[in-house]
């Protein structure tokens, strides 16, 4: 019988690596929030960390991707729960139970909150990312409807939920610039959007 690892703590190399990740992140997020993102260069972040600019690449492949870090994190979690949701579960309960275990912003997640809502072109790449979600969706809700790849529903759906997102990730940036919104109400009016889409997606469930 095969052994199950999946729980097994990562080994001293691993934890090392992770280690050396995250000073990584946090030396750079202090200077872009010090100094700005577009003037802090890389062998700068590489002083900061106490490392070669070359370890930096071993890692990371530019500012944007330490930036933006973990974007990648949220969709790979997502495309997790969307996959291995139970037998008769939606997308949108997929969605929902996920987003009920995004925690609230540490430090690190404010500071880059705070980057990027006082650079515009930031705010465009991070809707780029945020973008990603809707094939991921699309895809997800196809599956509810039993849709043909032509069916131009699970699209339409897509975008709506992608753009709810898209509006309560922008509301939580425009914090920073003197508009509060506290993580509870972002969530809260996330739920609402999907509750409402839980309403339209059934229908068509029924079509």
């Amino acid at each position: 019988m095969p052994i199950d690892t999946s729980s097994a703590k990562p080994g001293l190399r691993e934890r090392k690596k992770q280690q050396t990740r995250e000073t990584i992140a946090r030396a750079a997020l202090r200077l872009f929030a010090e100094r700005g993102y577009d003037e802090t260069t890389l062998a700068e972040i590489a002083d900061a960390a106490d490392i070669s600019p070359r370890t930096i690449f071993a890692y990371y492949e530019s500012k944007e991707d330490i930036l933006f870090c973990n974007e990648e994190k949220f969709l790979d979690q997502l495309k997790q729960k969307l996959e291995q949701r139970p037998p008769g579960a939606t997308t949108v309960d997929a969605i929902r139970e996920f987003i009920s275990s995004v925690p609230e912003a540490d430090e690190q997640a404010r500071l880059r909150k705070q980057i990027v809502a006082n650079n515009p072109a930031l705010q465009m790449k991070i809707r780029a990312h945020i973008g990603q979600l809707e094939p991921l969706l699309t895809e997800s809700i196809a599956k509810d409807l039993h849709a043909p790849s032509d069916d131009i529903r699970p699209r339409l759906l897509a975008a709506s939920m992608t753009a709810a997102f898209t509006t309560v990730r922008d509301r939580l940036l425009e914090a920073e610039a003197g508009e509060p919104i506290s993580h509870e109400q972002a969530m809260g009016t996330l739920d609402e959007v999907l509750e409402f889409m839980r309403g339209g997606l059934e229908a068509m469930q029924r079509d």
